[in-house]
């Protein structure tokens, strides 16, 4: 059986046991999280939209950060130069049950 969730705005397909990387969610590791189902697929019977009845449970890992990434700007011959850098949130989720 496997799903479609929408977390932070992103869609992800999902199946039972499956680990991934989500933007950042509140919570902390071990903590149970219920995702939006958009679509489920159960052996070929799809069901979408309203009439999706299943519920997908997950289980917070670990909050961790992405790699660091660098905005820089510069103007030549004024001597103007502005680096900064930001390191993205994110949060690994495992799903521990479609039903």
């Amino acid at each position: 059986m496997l799903a479609v969730v929408k977390i932070a705005g992103q869609q992800f397909t999902v199946t039972k046991d499956q680990t991934l990387f989500v933007p950042h969610l509140e919570g902390k590791a071990g903590d149970k999280v219920e995702l939006e189902v958009l679509l489920a697929d159960n052996e070929g019977k799809l069901s979408l939209g309203s009439s999706v009845k299943t519920k997908v449970k997950a289980e917070i890992v670990d909050q961790v950060k992405g790699d660091t990434v660098i905005a820089y700007k510069q103007k030549r011959r004024k001597g103007f130069h502005k680096k900064k850098g930001h390191r993205t949130e994110y949060t690994k989720i495992k799903v521990t049950s479609i039903a």
